[in-house]
């Protein structure tokens, strides 16, 4: 199959492909919006480094698979972008839901902007269908060196409990004979976003409790767009990227500790890759100080939430764990 036939393949889900064009207007446009909302709405914002810098560069120039903690629906992947274009000259494509292709011209903005589609719905056989050509699509992109942002879970963590889904990992191995080669392949280098105030946070012990209330409520496409437009706009205190190396040696070093994991059950494997990013991950956040004032940040953001029955005892309850999940597993990430 050549390239065009590949291409024709993706199409219902593939970003467009534009090469230079997409360079001018990251430089005219794209980056001088989001830098004026780096200094619209933040304290300051950074790169940063876990582990041994050097190292995390060959990854980022050799092509590396960024898999993310899930903070904003836009900003994670966009910020990311313009740290990446900004300081290495290089731009992942970007997986995103196509929930958020709530209008034509988003959808088709999000595709000229390297966003690829991440189909959400449907049966189990359309579900494993759309994995399948996702799946492929990634590898078609990594086989030509391409780098790729993809969030560690669908969906972001409402309860700021970053964990890494396994059925994310399963999507991206399918159809390879050796799950940890496959892995491998991807070149997996965790980053860790860390926001000093979440502007979302109150939207989303919002849902918390309209999902514990009716499980059967979902999102729709206005509360998307809310969030969207929360997350943008809203401040975020001081917030740091932090990248941390390739975690394939740990696999190798796993595998010759315990070459068992070879044969074990595909749920046990891929679990303890999962753990791998997750304390990637962890190790990286970024830890903010929480004096007497963060209680009255939290009694503010309380107050923004307008839902029927407000349970204002398990509102708080959330928005408090929505701040201390962080900082609990960046303590057991270390021990």
């Amino acid at each position: 199959m050549d390239k065009d036939d590949k291409e024709y393949r993706f199409r219902e889900i593939r970003a467009y492909r534009v090469g230079w064009l997409l360079a001018i207007v990251d430089w005219l446009l794209v980056f001088p919006v989001l830098q004026v909302w780096v200094w619209r709405t933040t304290k300051s914002f950074r790169l940063d480094y876990l582990g041994d810098k050097k190292q995390i560069e060959k990854d980022i120039r050799h092509g590396a698979f960024f898999m993310t903690n899930h903070r904003d629906i836009v900003l994670d992947a966009a910020w990311l972008s313009y740290l990446l274009r900004r300081w290495y000259g290089t731009r992942p494509f970007i997986g995103v839901g196509d929930n958020l292709f709530v209008k034509r011209w988003i959808e088709i903005l999000m595709r000229f902007l390297r966003c690829f589609a991440v189909k959400r719905g449907g049966g189990a056989h359309a579900q494993l269908e759309n994995a399948k050509q996702l799946s492929a699509y990634i590898k078609h992109l990594r086989g030509q060196g391409k780098s790729i942002w993809l969030a560690q879970r669908e969906g972001r963590a409402k309860d700021s409990n970053d964990l890494t889904q396994p059925s994310v990992l399963h999507m991206l191995t399918l159809d390879g004979e050796d799950f940890f080669e496959e892995v491998k392949k991807l070149n997996i280098c965790p980053i860790s976003i860390s926001y000093e105030y979440d502007p979302c946070d109150y939207l989303k012990a919002a849902e918390l409790q309209l999902k514990r209330d009716n499980p059967n409520w979902r999102k729709s496409k206005k509360d998307d767009l809310t969030s969207m437009h929360t997350g943008i706009r809203g401040k975020k205190g001081h917030v740091v990227y932090r990248m941390t190396a390739s975690i394939n040696p740990e696999i190798d070093a796993m595998l010759e500790a315990h070459p068992e994991l070879r044969t074990a059950p595909t749920k046990e494997k891929l679990q303890s890759v999962c753990d791998i990013i997750d304390r990637h991950i962890h190790q990286a956040y970024e830890i903010y100080p929480r004096g007497t004032e963060f209680d009255e940040y939290i009694e503010s953001r309380l107050a923004l939430i307008d839902i029927p029955n407000k349970d204002e005892i398990f509102l708080r309850a959330k928005l408090y764990e929505m701040y201390n999940n962080p900082v609990i597993n960046h303590k057991k990430a270390y021990e």
